[in-house]
């Protein structure tokens, strides 16, 4: 009879290398799966009254929703490239004032700050009214912005590009979700026994409260804003709504740029629209990242400021544009589901402290 006790570290050795391949093969995919599969989990309930509606034909319900999905995904994308491209012609024509006319003389409140306020008025000073010397400064930054830009081109297009491939893969996760779901759940029970039904509920849980309360709450300011600014006729409306969208994950992010355009007209002469922009963005725009982003996450999740800050900037550097809501899903699931599973290692431990045998 054959040993096959020997053979074992060959078959661990093949099956290493298999998975490596797999692996290998996947991974330039790898942000896009993940994204999809947190796109298809979040709209389950979603595809299966879509399902249901079409009389069980779960082809068409897939059909159907993955071009749903490609309306409210792709679709604000493709009308937000259109609208900062007029953006864009519109700073372009501003930044050809500046380097004609120079810069405007600076606020006499700019002196007044403490420490470096008067250096930074000097400077200012140095390219009012002085087109040339602006251009010979900025000259200097030039090639850094260049090489800025287009990395952030390339970032960008990485993110849309990913953004198409999950949608794609999002008709098959529809498709096939429960045999998808099934094979998962049998794999985690092998991992965590009984618990596995338990585990993969808070997961999907934590998702939805995540993924509502970052995109969800974060493209509400992003609209918000770019109404108030489109209102009030500050240029450039789109580009800083979109500013407003990245930055919302941030506590102060929005009221930077809303704040920032309240200032600019300010100094532009329009105090009414400052005051409207100002009370725009502090009665409206912060309202939604103030009251009803706390609200859905903590549905899902009450996770710590921490977890989707490291999420945010993490994702970011890990996965581009796309990692800004898919960094603090997967943080918080992580940090759910260690929570949950130190709480059930623990709470055997307590009982038996707090029920303590008699002694004989």
């Amino acid at each position: 009879m054959p040993d096959t006790g020997s053979d074992r570290p060959l078959h661990f050795l093949a099956l290493s290398l298999l998975g490596a391949g797999c692996m290998l093969v996947l991974w330039p995919f790898l942000t896009a799966l993940v994204w999809a599969a947190i796109l298809v989990s979040t709209s389950w309930p979603a595809f299966l009254w879509l399902d249901r509606s079409v009389g069980q034909q779960r082809t068409l319900a897939a059909c159907l929703m993955t071009l749903l999905v490609t309306v409210v995904l792709l679709g604000p994308i493709a009308a937000v490239a259109l609208a900062m491209a007029e953006n864009a012609a519109e700073l372009g024509r501003a930044a050809a004032v500046l380097v004609r006319n120079g810069l405007p003389d600076a606020p006499s409140w700019l002196a007044s700050l403490p420490l470096v306020g008067q250096s930074i008025h000097n400077y200012w000073q140095q390219f009012a009214h002085d087109g040339q010397r602006l251009m010979a400064e900025l000259e200097s930054f030039a090639k850094p912005a260049q090489a800025a830009a287009l990395a952030g081109g390339r970032v960008v297009g990485k993110g849309v590009l990913d953004m198409t491939i999950s949608v794609l893969l999002a008709f098959f996760f529809f498709l096939h979700g429960e045999a998808l779901a099934g094979r998962l759940r049998i794999a985690l029970e092998r991992v965590t026994g009984v618990r596995a039904a338990y585990l993969l509920g808070i997961a999907r849980t934590t998702v939805t409260g995540v993924i509502y309360g970052i995109l969800g709450t974060g493209l509400a300011q992003g609209v918000l804003a770019t109404i108030g600014f489109a209102v009030a006729g500050v240029p450039g409306a789109v580009l800083l709504g979109v500013a407003t969208f990245f930055l919302s994950v941030v506590p102060v992010g929005p009221p930077l740029v809303w704040g920032s355009a309240a200032i600019w007209l300010f100094q532009q002469g329009e105090p009414g629209w400052a005051i409207f922009v100002a009370a725009w963005g502090f009665f409206v725009v912060s309202t939604v990242d103030n009251v009803i982003k706390p609200f859905i996450i903590s549905r899902g999740a009450r996770l710590p400021f921490a977890v989707v800050l490291l999420g945010v900037l993490g994702g970011l550097l890990a996965f581009g544009v796309i990692g800004v809501f898919l960094g603090p899903t997967l943080l918080a699931v992580g940090y759910r589901l260690v929570t949950e599973w130190t709480a059930a290692e623990s709470a055997p431990t307590t009982d038996a402290d707090s029920n303590p045998k008699p002694s004989d």
